[in-house]
């Protein structure tokens, strides 16, 4: 049976993006219709009695089987709002707004997973500063990692190596109304995490991402370094329902492992495609053109 042709809209900002050009390319090979819309230029214009979408000066509402969300950190709200008006439209997603929204507030994020019982580091959030010191004692002691609620690729990541420095950065963050969590140092991580990348509630690629000896953070956008990992089967269960309760069909799954097994410390709804890719040589963005082709049914039919 042939396969029907989709019209297929990538939402990003740049079609020269690695992990645009590879969705645009594998979308294409099989004969798709793509086009690269970038998000921050769209606008919705409710009333009618169907709301219609706007690219600039053009309306791109109608024939949409499918939509890529590729939203960046600093438009998650316009860009979700943007993904959530395709979907009311009818389109098919691989991320939908909501699961967009609830991955890039990591404080959502832990509040969602720990209610789920799988298991991550322990977390703290709060806002006031007369109890910081008891605070850092209940995450075990410095070193603690400070995190910004909103965040990606490692940015507004940081590590305070004291009590001291932990309580001055904190202090500093709080008095700026600065969003963040606190969590316990991983510190038998050895910098290392596991990036888990799934498709359709399926795991299709994973790898080892390590540290430098200049940052302890193993994001390859900050310079990590990658190798081969085995995942054992409790990775796995833990990666496919992290992907499963946060409504994110198609994410990255971050997971460490400490003496106490697994713990997950974030998902990603636009996991970059390059890292995974070069390492695993592993067809990633053919496989999300594949969900889509399983899962997408046209407008009529």
């Amino acid at each position: 049976m042939t396969q029907p042709k989709m019209n297929i809209y990538i939402l990003s900002i740049n079609s020269r993006i690695y992990s645009t050009n590879r969705l645009y390319h594998e979308a294409t090979k099989k004969g798709h219709n793509v086009r690269v819309v970038d998000h921050t230029r769209c606008a919705v214009l409710l009333g009618e009695a169907k709301p219609q979408i706007y690219l600039g000066s053009e309306n791109i509402t109608h024939g949409v089987d499918a939509i890529i969300p590729r939203i960046g950190t600093s438009v998650t709200r316009h860009g979700s709002a943007i993904v959530k008006q395709f979907e009311m439209n009818g389109a098919f997603t691989t991320a939908k707004s909501l699961g967009i929204i609830r991955s890039r507030n990591k404080l959502r994020t832990m509040q969602i997973l720990a209610r789920k019982r799988i298991p991550i580091p322990k977390t703290l959030f709060a806002k006031d500063t007369a109890n910081i010191k008891e605070h850092i004692e209940l995450l075990g002691g410095a070193p603690i990692i400070i995190k910004l609620q909103e965040g990606t690729q490692g940015l507004g990541v940081m590590i305070a190596e004291s009590k001291k420095s932990a309580k001055s950065i904190i202090e500093s963050l709080y008095n700026m109304n600065v969003n963040i969590i606190l969590q316990e140092f991983i510190e038998e991580a050895n910098g290392q995490d596991i990036r888990v990348y799934i498709v359709g509630n399926k795991i299709v690629a994973s790898m080892m991402r390590s540290s430098t000896e200049e940052d302890f953070r193993s994001n390859v956008h900050r310079g990590g370094t990658t190798e081969s990992v085995t995942l054992t089967a409790y990775e796995k269960k833990i990666a496919i329902h992290t992907s499963k309760v946060l409504g994110l069909p198609v994410c990255g799954v971050d997971i460490i492992r400490s003496k106490r097994g697994p713990l997950v410390i974030e998902a990603n709804s636009s996991a970059g495609l390059e890292g995974i890719e070069s390492h695993t040589n592993i067809n990633v963005a053919g496989e999300i053109i594949k969900y889509l082709e399983k899962n997408v049914r046209r407008f009529g039919k």
